[in-house]
């Protein structure tokens, strides 16, 4: 079992910051790698970033890449989304989500065993 508690989210400006934490517990020795995705209303639960846990491979959207950082402290069993110039179409309900055994690549979340409870993002124009 692995569980994942997500924070961080929040209302910001347009052009503003937030960084989201998602620690994780459990069997965590068994997590091969962390991703955050994120589901506006009406829409489809969409991939943003992932993390080889012990590893340095980062996969990032197109939508995000260039403003967005993932990054990890493992002995915290915290993984983090730096979110840098925000934009409206950023607002969104954001997810981490842990692969245990690289099973359905990187960007379908179905390649996903555990999910935390979401937060909250919301970016104002």
């Amino acid at each position: 079992q692995v569980q994942l508690v997500e924070s961080g989210g929040g209302l910001v400006q347009a052009g503003g910051s937030l960084r989201l934490s998602c620690v994780a517990s459990g069997r965590t020795f068994n997590i091969v790698a962390m991703a955050w995705f994120r589901q506006a209303p009406g829409k489809e639960r969409e991939f943003v970033a992932r993390l080889s846990w012990r590893g340095t491979s980062t996969y990032y959207a197109d939508s995000v890449k260039g403003r967005f950082t993932i990054s990890r402290d493992n002995a915290k069993n915290t993984v983090y989304l730096q979110m840098n110039n925000l934009k409206p179409e950023d607002t969104a309900v954001y997810y981490c989500a842990a692969d245990l055994d690289y099973s359905g690549g990187v960007y379908s979340r179905f390649a996903y065993d555990y999910w935390g409870q979401g937060t909250q993002v919301t970016v104002s124009s």
